[in-house]
This record gives structure tokens, sequence and C-alpha cells, in this order.
């Protein structure tokens, strides 16, 4: 038996669906059951094994779609320098370096190779760009070997219209065809007309049997193919966020989220659900009976565990953290305002903001503004298990989470919780006044002021007139501890298999 897990790209700046799939990895390991995990997405920024082995993978556990039909194996870098300069008999090369860069001087000033390095300081190469007379012709991508080259068309801006997939010894696996967002592969034995087609066809590959279990994880664009594809196969589908639309939802008529509406309307080819918390379980529940009068089985099992408590010896007195992609949803804005805002009441008042992502100038520039440096840093992406026993309080902006990996690993770090009384995880992971504060939030009555106000007033109220959350937050934890997780997917393990 094997058990796939399919989701679509990683990277560095990964969502709760990556780390939820790292905590799994762990847990089945335990079940002594083989697993791999699918990425459906070309990746091409670094080697798909480097964002994979830093959040927790291991390598043979790793299918990648474009690498499947090679016999090129997941591998860390190792392709050198040198074996660039061999591969384009460059004896005495001409090289100008910036940062992780190397630019290699074929012809003059306009013909050269642009090698982009693993890591500055090493001779590690993860792509080389060809570029003939200041224009991009091709780049090619490597591991311990070159695992594929794009081709682009220099007279039309730079334009991608391929992709060759090689196999160890060089020769070509398959090419990849592409016309703006449409793509045609094509096999020695066959040509595949659409990203959709291509993904059925490695489902087929899969030679899927009725021992073998697959977990979409994300199914936008692919949901389809995989699920018609899917053999004899038990499927189940994992439900990371919110499953609907509130404000869109009548008596009459649901709308589903649309990354799981195929998923929702093509039940009876699905064998299972699977939800973080009780409380989205029921909800999912009563919605299907509702809407659609069928009745699936759906599986609580927490996306992430906890290995064990994590005790403090000393914690920073009024001290704050919390992480997350740094990205808009996230609402990071209105945690730096509400410390800003609450710093006037507690002058020792601090927060740590731990993530990575697309809104990291704007926090800078936002604590900038306030004058907030010396008490509200942004610390990057960091392995936090260690971290979090150093702060006092965990503060979410967050205005949906379908579970909530960092607050689960709060909580066992016993840290008293603030976050908004929204679902589905500030309510497993937060008491209202026992060990944090649940803040009322209306979506379309409650503007930026009226939130940061509650929040500001919210961090005053725990550090002024309660002592004891660390222990209801210890307390707490110990439902999500890896032996009880491990437990429940051994249980839904064998009541598939048996069905």
């Amino acid at each position: 038996m094997t058990i796939y897990n399919i989701n679509l790209g990683i990277g560095w700046a990964s969502s709760g669906v990556e780390y939820a799939q790292s905590y799994r990895a762990e847990l089945l390991r335990n079940l002594n059951t083989e697993i791999k995990f699918i990425f459906l997405d070309f990746i091409n920024s670094e080697n798909i094994q480097t964002y994979t082995e830093n959040i927790g993978f291991k390598d043979e556990e790793i299918i990648w779609i474009y690498q499947y039909f090679t016999d090129v194996k997941i591998h860390p870098s190792t392709y050198t320098l040198e074996e660039v300069y061999k591969n384009y008999n460059i004896s005495q090369p001409k090289t100008v370096t910036t940062e992780k860069v190397v630019q290699v001087f074929l012809e003059g000033n306009h013909t050269y190779l642009k090698c982009y390095l693993k890591n500055k300081n090493e001779n590690i190469v993860d792509r080389v760009d060809v570029i003939v007379q200041n224009k991009l012709i091709r780049k090619d991508f490597y591991t311990y070997t070159k695992i594929c080259s794009e081709y682009y068309a220099p007279n039309e801006g730079a334009k991608l219209y391929m992709r060759q997939f090689f196999n160890e010894d060089g020769t070509i696996a398959y090419r990849e065809h592409i016309n703006k967002e449409e793509s045609m592969f094509e096999f020695d034995s066959q040509k595949l007309y659409s990203k959709q087609e291509f993904v059925a066809y490695f489902m087929q590959c899969l030679n899927l049997t009725n021992k073998d279990i697959v977990i979409l994880d994300r199914g936008k664009g692919v949901a389809q193919s995989v699920i018609q594809n899917k053999g004899e196969s038990k499927l189940g589908v994992v439900v990371h966020a919110e499953h609907f639309s509130e404000n869109n939802t009548s008596d009459q008529v649901i709308l589903w989220n649309n990354f799981y509406e195929y998923q929702f309307m093509n039940h009876q080819e699905v064998d299972f659900y699977i939800t973080a918390t009780d409380r989205q379980n029921e909800r999912l529940k009563t919605h299907f009976k509702k809407y659609l009068n069928v009745q699936p089985k759906i599986y609580t099992i927490p996306v992430g565990s906890l290995k064990h408590l994590q005790n403090s010896q000393k914690r920073k007195p009024f001290s704050m953290i919390t992480a997350s992609r740094l990205a808009k949803e996230k609402h990071l804005d209105w945690l730096v305002l509400a410390t800003v805002r609450a710093k006037q009441s507690l002058p020792d008042l601090s927060l740590d903001i731990y993530g990575e992502g697309s809104q990291r100038q704007m926090l800078t520039d936002l604590i900038r503004a306030h004058k907030a440096e010396s008490y509200i840093q942004l610390k990057g992406h960091v392995h936090l298990e260690s971290i979090y026993p150093n702060y006092e309080v965990f503060l979410s902006g967050s205005t949906s989470e379908g579970f909530g990996l960092t607050l689960m690993e709060a909580i066992g770090s016993g840290l008293g919780m603030i976050g908004l009384n929204v679902e589905y995880g500030n309510p497993t992971f937060i008491q209202h006044d026992v060990n944090g504060k649940l803040i009322d939030y209306h979506r379309d009555q409650d503007n930026t002021e009226t939130v940061v106000r509650k929040l500001a007033d919210a961090v005053i109220d725990l550090f002024t007139n309660h002592k004891d959350y660390h222990d209801v937050s210890y307390k707490i934890a110990e439902d999500f501890l890896s032996d009880k997780t491990v437990q429940k997917w051994a249980t839904l393990v064998r009541e598939v298999c048996h069905d």
C-alpha cells in the first residue's frame, strides 16, 4: 500500500498546506506505510529538492510530475561551475560575480552565460541562462545533472516556447511545447494536448490499486484529472480552508469554495473527506445533508501535531510573537498598529513577526513610519520550535484559519493567545478569558480602526488581568500530541482499506 498526497507547488514562503503535509509525513512514517508527496506545478525558481528538504520531506518521498517521466532522481544540487565550463569547452573563463550570479563571457560583452548559484560563495549551480547578443535564448536547470532546458524566441521579447526534459545520460525524455498558457506534451509514443491530459496520464502511470490511498490536498485545475483517473484507489479530499461563502449562501443554495467545488459536487467519487477541526466537520456534514442530501464519511484529523510540550524556563516579559506568511489576508498591519497603540499603556511591550512574503516591505515601512523599530521586528523565516517558549503571548490578525498550525505550536509552548473570533482555528485553540482573548469580529462592519482598537484592548487586558493562561494552553495542547494524531491516521487507514 502507498499513500499518495497530491499538491500543486512549494516554495520558501510555503503555506499551511505544505506545512500540513510535512506534519502528516512525520505521522505516517510511524505507520510503516510507503508515502509519496506529489507536486504538479512546474517549479523553476530553485531545485524542488531544496524546498522539500527545507520543510522536512525525504527525497525518496517526493514525486515531481515533470521529473517523473525521466530517470533523474530527486537530489540536492551538486552541479558545479567547473562542470558548466567543461560543458561549454571554456578553459579560461572570464567572469564577473555579483551575489549569487556568475556571468561568464563567451564573445565580447554581449554573449555570455548567467550562472545562478545555489548559495553565495559556493560553486554549486542551479540554473544557467544563455544570452546571445543580449537576448535570452535558453535556460538550463541542474541538480546533479541537467534536468531541463527552456527555449525562448529572442525576437519576441524572450517568449518561452518549449521545454525539454532530460534523462541522466542527456537523452531527451519528452518535450513540452508552450503557447502562452497552453501546453502540449510530446512523448515518443503519444502527445498530450493540455496540462489536464498530462496529469491524467501521470495518474494512469501510477498504476493505482485498491490497496492505495490518494489524498488530494490541492485540486485547483487538476481535480477532474485526478478523480477521473484514480483507478481502484481510495480517494480522500482534505479541506484546508473555509469550504463555503457564508455571504452567498441561503436556505436553498450554497456557494462552495471554488477550490473544493468539484470535489464536493462529485462526492460519489470521493471515499472520505478530512477536516482539521470538529467544528468544521459538523458544519460540513450539515451542509452536505442540507444541500446535496448525502452523508459522506468525514474524518477529523488535525493537520499538525506536537511531538511534546515545550516548557519555558524564562519568558521575556510583555513579549508577543506572531508567525505566518507575510500576506495580505494575515492582516499583520493590524497587529503592528495594535502593538503601537497598546504600547502606550504597556511600555515594555514588544512584538516579533516571523515569516516571509509579499508584504514584507509594506510592514517595514509601516513599522518605520510609527518609529517602532525598537519593539516591533521582522525576524524572517526560521524554525520556531525552540523560539515560542521565549514569549508570553501569540497574536493573530487572520480573519480565517482552517486550522492554524502556528496557533497549535503556540499553545504547545504554553503561550497566551489573542485572535479574532473566526472559524475554525481560533475557537479551537483559544478559550476566551481562560487562555486568551477571542475578539468579536464582523467582516462587513468592522473597519481597520475598530479592529486595531479591539486588538490593542485585548493585549492590554491579557497582560494586566490574566496570569494563569500558560497552564490552560498546555492543557488544550495535550489533545494535539503526536501519539494521539497518529492513532487517528491509523484508524482512517484501517477503516478506508477495510471498506
